[in-house]
């Protein structure tokens, strides 16, 4: 924002007008929701309250003659909905006309000149979020923020309103591209989480309801920690002494593992004087399939180099014979496992012995590496989808705070 005048820091070209700062209820009508939670009905009327802001679809509904007598002001195509209680200043774009109760926890911004979807990114944009954020009821509970706060809110507007048409559409735009991936992402974790319940026997059988052409045969039965796989725990080096710390040797906590497929490198690293004083082991790279067995039990990721972790782990160093991706693919009924077993009075926590009593079924060695490759390029996919979408959103945060004052 320019300190002279109020005026954006991008703007589309040919404007250059400074901007005018105007409360919401210059800009629009302000109304709240029911306050009564309804009866709900098997279908009808779709209810909205802010859990539904993101989709702006609901599963619950109240009957037609419950709507036609409670609700004489409701979303219309082209309102703006935001949410007022728990989630504060999260607001979309109404884009039909079906009809729409709301609950007490939504605020109905209606449409009148300016474009809904410029007033659903000026509402993003810090400097609107900051003044929602100065005028909510932090110490209620759930914070909330009253309308007739909402209705004081500052946004900053061009005169011209073909430039706010403009910033809106480009909005409009962004959000659909970022939607469209999310859907991708969404639809194709939900096919991994179909396949996985598919391809692995289910409890109390030996053969998986869907196989690679050419495999046939039950799976055979095997010990996690005998057969498949040397179960190591970790270890932490003195934190009073600093020459065990910030080596070259990777050393993982478990709130290090679970978003990605792949350890590639640790927040904090030691020493191999730290190494050698502390219960730590280095873990080879490639065959070795990190498992939290603490502080969120089964979280996992495959070692891309040499590492070592803190006693929150026991790690998987599979042996010859056995797939680390298909290992790594069966984390759902190992952490089902060791969750069942876990014991522990001040956390939960399952040991190395405890887990490699597990029984797990594996097909051959060339059966696993086929599966193991199905779901390495099915995680490939999920994370290219997920890069963009965080690539995208990291491009409307930034634009949010320069196409707008």
């Amino acid at each position: 924002m320019s300190v002279e005048k109020m005026v954006p820091e991008i703007r589309f070209e040919g404007f250059s007008d400074e901007w005018q700062s105007l409360s919401l209820d210059k800009i629009t009508d302000v109304y709240d929701g029911t306050h009564q939670t309804p009866a709900y009905t098997k279908n009808g009327v779709m209810f909205l309250s802010a859990e539904n802001i993101r989709s702006l679809t609901s599963q619950k509904f109240i009957s037609e003659k419950a709507f036609k007598e409670e609700f004489k002001v409701y979303p219309q195509k082209n309102d703006v909905l935001m949410t007022r209680i728990g989630d504060v200043g999260t607001a979309n774009v109404v884009e039909t006309d079906d009809d729409k109760a709301y609950y007490v926890t939504l605020a109905l911004l209606k449409y009148k000149q300016l474009s809904p979807y410029f007033l659903k990114s000026s509402i993003a944009s810090p400097y609107v979020q900051k003044d929602i954020w100065l005028r909510t009821l932090h110490i209620a509970f759930p914070k909330k923020i009253n309308m007739n706060e909402i209705k004081q809110v500052n946004v900053n507007c061009p005169t011209n309103s073909k430039e706010s048409d403009k910033i809106g559409n480009y909005f409009q735009k962004l959000d659909n591209l970022i939607n469209q991936y999310q859907q991708k992402h969404d639809k194709l974790s939900n096919i991994k989480k179909a396949m996985l319940e598919k391809m692995f026997p289910k409890q109390g059988e030996t053969i998986p309801e869907i196989r690679f052409k050419g495999f046939s045969g039950e799976w055979d039965e095997k010990e996690l920690g005998t057969d498949v796989a040397d179960i190591v725990g970790g270890g932490t080096p003195s934190t009073s002494i600093s020459e065990f710390w910030n080596g070259d040797i990777d050393w993982y906590s478990p709130t290090e593992i679970g978003s990605n497929v792949y350890a590639e490198g640790s927040q904090k690293k030691i020493t191999a004087l730290g190494l050698n004083s502390s219960s730590a082991k280095i873990l080879p790279a490639g065959n070795t399939v990190l498992f939290t067995s603490r502080a969120g039990i089964g979280d996992m990721a495959i070692l891309t180099k040499p590492g070592t972790t803190n006693q929150g782990f026991q790690s998987f160093v599979v042996k010859e014979g056995f797939v680390p991706y298909f290992i790594y693919s069966a984390g759902k009924q190992i952490k089902e496992y060791a969750l069942k077993h876990a014991s522990g009075s001040t956390f939960l926590e399952i040991s190395g012995k405890q887990l490699g009593r597990m029984k797990i079924l594996v097909p051959c060695e060339t059966e696993q590496t086929a599966i193991g490759n199905y779901f390495q390029k099915l995680d490939a996919l999920i994370k290219q989808h997920q890069q963009q979408i965080t690539k995208l959103n990291n491009i409307k945060q930034a634009c949010l705070s320069k196409m707008f004052v």
